[in-house]
Parts: C-alpha cells; sequence; structure tokens
C-alpha cells in the first residue's frame, strides 16, 4: 500500500527531462564559445597554438606521402630571431633549469657522505668502510628523509650491483661515494655546456669550448690567481687539446657527449683537486692544462718565431726539440697539415699558432689513435695510406744522417727497417698501414724512430734507459 503522498510523486519522477543539447543556454554558450569571442587571450593561443600544431602534422604527412619510403636527413635551422628560435631556447632553458634543479649541490653531497659513514660496518681484516643491500637501503631511506627525493636515483639495485662485493655481499662506501661525486660532476659539465651550445645541436664550436673554460677557471684552485690578459690565450689553448681528441676528423665542433667521456676533461678537472702548492713541477708540466704547461707553449712559440711574424716557417721550426727532428719530417708537417699563407700570391706556407699547437700536441700524444693519426698523414709520403720498404727508407736517411753528425756509430738502414717490420708485423708483408701502427701498440715508437734522431736514440738504448730508471728505486 502507498500513500497519498507517495502516489503523486511517483509520475514527477518518471517525467522525462529534456537533453541538454535542446536547452536554449547551452545552445547560446556553445554558440559563444565556439565562435572565440568568450574565450581569455590564453586560450585562444591554445587553440591557435593546436591549429598550427595541427597544420603542421597534415603538411609532414603530405610530405612524406609524396616522398615515399626516402628519409628526411636535412632540417633547416630556425632563422635567428624567429618564434621557433625563441620558442626553441626557451624549452631549452627550462629544460636545463629542470635538470639542475634535481642536481645534488655540495651540502647534499657533503649531507650523504655523514650518512654512509654513520651508517655502515668496519670491516675486520681491511679497516674498510662497507654497507651490504640492507645497510644501502637503510642509507637510502635516511638520505631521502634529509636530503629530499633528487638522492634516491642513485640507491637503485642496478648501481649497487655495479660495485665489486665482498664474500658478505658488502660494498665499500668510498666508491659508491665517488660513482655520485662523478655523476654529479658529468651531469653539471653536461648542462654548462649545453648551455652555451648555441645551435642545440650536442656539439660546440671552439668558441664556445673557450667560453667554458673560461668559466671554469675561477673554480679551479691552480688557474684562478691566473693574470687576466694571459687568459684568452690560455682559453685558445685548452680548448685545442678537446678539439684535437674529440674533432678527428676537423669539422670545427666537438660532440659534447665525447667531450664528457675524454681524458681531457678529466685533466682538466684535476686543476680543481689539488692546489698548487701540493703538486710538483713535474707533474705541471705533464698536464697540458696547468699553467705552467699553458706557459711553457706560448714560451716556445715566441723563442721560435725569429722574425715576430706571429706564424712559423719551415727554417724556424727545424729548431723545435734543439733541432733534432729531420728534414723531411717538416717539410711534410707543412705540406699536410699547413694552410697557405696569404703573402706571396699564396705560395708561402707558414705554421700560426693554432697549427703548431696541434703539431706539439700530435708529437707529445704519439702513442694515442689520434697523435698517430697526424703523424701517419706524414709518413705516407705519397699519400696512398700504407707505407712500403722505400718509405721508411726514405724517412730514416735524414735520421740516419743526423746520427752519423752527432757522433754515433755507423748502421745500417736495411737493418733498422726489418727491425720495424718486425715491431709492426703488419698484416701485408709488403705494406704499413695505420691501423697495422694502431695494433702494434708500439706506433708511437715506430713513429719517434723515423721523425727524430732522438727518438731513435731512446729506442737504441731503452734497456739501458730502463736499468737507469730502475736503480733510483732500488736505492
Amino acid at each position: 500500500m502507498y500513500s497519498d503522498g507517495e502516489t503523486h510523486d511517483a509520475p514527477q519522477s518518471q517525467r522525462k527531462i529534456p537533453p541538454a543539447s535542446s536547452m536554449l543556454w547551452v545552445r547560446n554558450l556553445r554558440r559563444f564559445i565556439g565562435s572565440g569571442a568568450g574565450l581569455g587571450s590564453e586560450a585562444l593561443m591554445e587553440l591557435e597554438t593546436k591549429r598550427i600544431l595541427l597544420d603542421i602534422f597534415k603538411d609532414k604527412q603530405k610530405k612524406s606521402a609524396e616522398a615515399g619510403t626516402l628519409p628526411s636527413f636535412y632540417k633547416k635551422k630556425p632563422e635567428e630571431g624567429s618564434i621557433s628560435h625563441r620558442v626553441q631556447r626557451l624549452a631549452k632553458y627550462r629544460f636545463l633549469k629542470k635538470q639542475s634543479d634535481l642536481l645534488l649541490n655540495a651540502d647534499d653531497l657533503d649531507a650523504m657522505w655523514v650518512c654512509l659513514r654513520e651508517n655502515c660496518v668496519i670491516d675486520d681484516a681491511t679497516g674498510a668502510e662497507k654497507m651490504n643491500y640492507e645497510d644501502f637501503c637503510h642509507i637510502a631511506s635516511v638520505c631521502t628523509e634529509q636530503i629530499g627525493p633528487k638522492c634516491r636515483r642513485f640507491f637503485s639495485p642496478s648501481n649497487f650491483m655495479k660495485f665489486e662485493k665482498d664474500e658478505q655481499g658488502r660494498i665499500a662506501i668510498l666508491p659508491f661515494y665517488l660513482y655520485v661525486m662523478r655523476t654529479v660532476s658529468l651531469t653539471q659539465a653536461r648542462i654548462d655546456m649545453s648551455e652555451l651550445d648555441e645551435d642545440s645541436d650536442g656539439f660546440l664550436q671552439f668558441h664556445e669550448m673557450e667560453a667554458y673554460i673560461r668559466g671554469l677557471i675561477p673554480n679551479l684552485a691552480q688557474l684562478r690567481d691566473m693574470d687576466p690578459s694571459f687568459v684568452p690565450m690560455y682559453c685558445r689553448i685548452a680548448a685545442h687539446k678537446f678539439f684535437f681528441f674529440c674533432d678527428p676528423h676537423r669539422r670545427g665542433k666537438a660532440c659534447i657527449k665525447k667531450v664528457l667521456l675524454s681524458n681531457c676533461l678529466q685533466e682538466l678537472m684535476e686543476l680543481h683537486q689539488e692546489s698548487e702548492e701540493e703538486v710538483t713541477d713535474t707533474e705541471q708540466a705533464e698536464n697540458w692544462f696547468s699553467f705552467t704547461s699553458a706557459q711553457r707553449i706560448c714560451d716556445m712559440f715566441i723563442a721560435l718565431d725569429k722574425t715576430s711574424s706571429s706564424s712559423l716557417s719551415k727554417q724556424e721550426l727545424r729548431e723545435y726539440g734543439d733541432g733534432t727532428l729531420t728534414e723531411i719530417f717538416i717539410e711534410r708537417v707543412f705540406d699536410e697539415h699547413v694552410r697557405r699563407g696569404k703573402s706571396g700570391g699564396g705560395r708561402i706556407r707558414e705554421m700560426d699558432m693554432d697549427s703548431f699547437l696541434n703539431f706539439v700536441l700530435a708529437l707529445e700524444n704519439k702513442d694515442t689513435p689520434e697523435g698517430l693519426t697526424y703523424l701517419f698523414r706524414c709518413l705516407d709520403l705519397q699519400g696512398r695510406g700504407y707505407l712500403t720498404t722505400a718509405d721508411i727508407h726514405s724517412l730514416f736517411r735524414d735520421v740516419h744522417h743526423k746520427w752519423i753528425e752527432g757522433g754515433n756509430y755507423e748502421l745500417c738502414i736495411e737493418d733498422v727497417r726489418d727491425e720495424i717490420w718486425d715491431m709492426v708485423k703488419p698484416v701485408d708483408d709488403l705494406k704499413i698501414t695505420l691501423a697495422d701502427l694502431l695494433a702494434c701498440k708500439q706506433g708511437g715508437t715506430v713513429a719517434s724512430m723515423l721523425i727524430d734522431v732522438r727518438g731513435f736514440w731512446a729506442h737504441d738504448n731503452r734497456e739501458n734507459l730502463l736499468q737507469e730508471e730502475e736503480e733510483p728505486e732500488e736505492e
């Protein structure tokens, strides 16, 4: 049974509600919004952006259909000052800012080191500070509470498995902490380089690399007191080593990824870790990026430049290294690695500072693929990509001449040629290629024997030199 009230309510609940689309105010509102008259500037911009992107997408689809399966290998860069260029720069700025905010700063790294030391265990046998996986997870929680979630990515299981473990499955905390520091350092370096990458193609041009090095100088302990007048020259010298090793094809730009993975960056960062007083003169001279080394190279160039023309002639370059380099090698260096000058109708070749830096880098890094590639072009007299017995004979003839002038014993060129062949062990018995020199691991020694009488003397007296090096150690 139903009451009267319930009887009256039933028909009302069954009454049909008209659809929204039939309501006058809904139709008017949709018409109002559809015209765009009732939207704010941001909404209008959003609609316009969607329309433009849709047109671009349709245009690309049409071009792809017309081109068939041929992929696009060239994309025109946006013009300077255009909307596309501005949007690209803004997007890059925001992305790099976001990545920078995710990095650990110096205080965060110090806090992590404290957490690691407070929650590790001491190995009874070695005294090393270690942690197992349970400690690792606990430290991760403590660091997350103190530092924030940005440190969490370093405490993943895959990172724990990267390190050497003892019999109890523990890893040392120091290698892990150094790994975190190096990751942060490389990431920060990549962000800094990407900010200088004007066209955002992942490569740095020479002036961009100079700007990066200039920005590092105030933070490097051994360089921060450098005379400001010498800074431009220092940046030029330092940037040349990066380009010598990271731009082998001499395209005028170095890949940022390759720069980050190169030994050059690690060598430069060594100046940040130690004070100049703690480093010996020998160590400073061996580091290309040290102030001592840069000053040495400048002084060397100035001493060779007798005419003060800011370039070196063949005669002046012959005095390099006390004049021990051969005549034929100097000639080949100018043929292969020195551009023609503007004076004298373009017939005169003189070595400028940039070419001189590459020359010095090649001679001081003969055992590297980049240095040996530079030298091999000079040794390849015929430009055929390989050396024959005749080439070896021609190259060593000048070394032999300087050897006899120095008052040394007579030697047979054919014997030296056979010794070189035994050292290299080329794939083809009749010729030596660059690949053969790289594979034999003695390419730098072979190159020294063929271009420098002092290099041949060092090879000829290698046993005596080795004995002299061992004697001080025994004392």
